[in-house]
């Protein structure tokens, strides 16, 4: 696993100063006029990005300049200085020339995520730019972050031959191991006696088999309890995907790589809360023992499930793991899930659509989202779309026909689960698409960091 973290205070850094296009010239005020005048041949413009390296007499790097663009250029691009990092050789540096702590802490983060890079199965980690803490950032809270996406990203970019439900499970038993956490895990048949039929039922075609993971951090504060789906490879079931659609289904666990990575954040940071988090881990998988369109299924809640499409299988093993959790009576339920294409085709990869009834957690999450540049968006529980997921031979329909709001009919389903309690739902996908400063291609967080930041306020911490 890569580690990111902050090189010591002690070690000599290489000034790194961050001039805005705006801010060029009173940079260029109180500059040496060698660096000026090198900065003026180079083309030094203070574009977003720019970086321009600053020799001194013995030829070693004395500083370095970082373009930090426009205010509108920034909005655009997230972590501008990661790619600044990037460009840079191996060294300790600092960043000079920002003023706002929480423009500080963005960029630092940014710069530590910079150095990730998946290195199980090629290459090594490289020897990148380390970069010393500002005094004034909480950099044990900065690394926490960190380590939780690397988390994150490592569990997803791995292929599902070696992240199956055994292996999710030995992942969430590391962190339970790491933090004292307690790690109780449902397995197998054993789902039916603990009336768990859903998640058992699109697990037990596969022969690596089913199992409801459970951890339990914390013996104070409010109840939060995380639910992640974790489809460690997702076939369709008898409604195969075609070859194309089923490339990226290594990622199909990515919400419970989320919550695994946001546990681990969690408990770094001390949030003082009574901490659960609810895996329903699963393949779902092609044989005679596969579920079939047209069962009705049995819910841990009673509730009857028509099956219209067994590739909608996330939201079942869920459902049952919502019901599990609602009956603790946690002060939220959050789910996270790699769910709904219809997610995708309304608001792209890089934003994380979520739902909530309550307007005072969609306003904490709005903001938190914003500060730490952890884009979500909200989408509505809309209650007259409840028809939709009512078929009339069962009491819910898991793939409702005619394809219209996909992910808010998916989103409905769920709640019906959770008891009338406190619940969010995020819909996310969990895959940069393609390299940005900070994400490389490949598995990314959506809406931990946000979620993070919210906690406090959302739960009156």
């Amino acid at each position: 696993m890569t580690s990111l973290t902050f090189a010591d205070a002690d070690t000599p850094a290489i000034p790194v100063h961050v001039v805005p296009e705006a801010g060029l010239e009173a940079w260029q005020a109180d500059a040496p006029a060698a660096w000026v005048t090198l900065s003026e041949a180079q083309g030094f413009s203070g574009k977003l990005g720019q970086t321009l390296i600053l020799p001194g007499q013995d030829g070693a790097i004395d500083a370095v300049l970082a373009g930090y663009g426009t205010e509108a250029a920034r909005a655009r691009k997230r972590f501008a200085l990661a790619s600044v990092a990037a460009k840079l050789p191996a060294g300790t540096y600092r960043l000079a020339g920002l003023d706002e702590v929480a423009t500080l802490a963005e960029e630092s983060l940014g710069w530590l995520l910079s150095g990730y890079k998946f290195t199980r199965y090629a290459g090594k980690p490289a020897d990148g730019a380390l970069l010393q803490a500002d005094p004034r950032l909480d950099a044990p809270r900065l690394e926490a972050i960190a380590a939780g996406e690397v988390l994150t990203r490592d569990l997803i970019n791995t292929p599902a031959n070696d992240m199956g439900p055994e292996e999710l499970e030995a992942a969430a038993q590391t962190l339970a191991d790491r933090t004292g956490a307690t790690c109780h895990v449902i397995r197998d048949g054993d789902l039916l006696a603990e009336n768990l039929p859903l998640i058992h039922t699109v697990g037990r075609a596969s022969p690596r088999r089913p199992r409801l993971i459970d951890l339990r951090w914390g013996g104070t504060g409010p109840k939060l309890t995380l639910v992640g789906k974790g489809v460690c490879f997702d076939t369709g079931g008898l409604n195969l995907k075609p070859g194309g659609s089923m490339a990226l289904m290594k990622k199909d666990m990515g919400g419970s790589a989320t919550v695994l990575g946001l546990a681990q954040m969690i408990v770094d940071t001390k949030l003082p809360v009574q901490l659960r988090v609810l895996i329903p881990a699963v393949e779902n998988a092609v044989s005679g023992a596969a579920f079939r369109p047209g069962d009705v299924l049995t819910a841990r809640n009673g509730l009857t499930v028509e099956i219209n499409n067994t590739d909608a299988e996330g939201r079942l093993v869920l459902a049952d793991a919502l019901a599990l959790a609602a009956e603790d009576a946690p002060d939220l339920i959050v789910s996270m899930a790699t769910l709904t294409g219809a997610a995708r085709v309304a608001v792209g990869p890089d934003l994380a659509p979520y739902y909530t009834t309550d307007p005072a957690h969609a306003a904490a999450l709005s903001a938190a989202a914003h500060d730490v540049r952890d884009p979500v968006w909200q989408l509505p529980f809309h209650a007259p779309y409840e028809d939709m997921i009512e078929p009339g031979i069962a009491d819910l329909d898991n793939a409702p026909s005619g394809g219209f709001a996909g992910s808010i009919t998916a989103a409905l389903f769920l709640r019906r689960f959770t008891g009338g309690l406190g619940y969010m739902h995020f819909d996310i996908y969990g895959w940069q698409p393609s390299a940005a400063p900070a994400r490389p291609k490949g598995g990314v967080g959506q809406g931990a960091r946000a979620l993070l930041a919210a906690l406090p306020k959302i739960l009156n911490l």
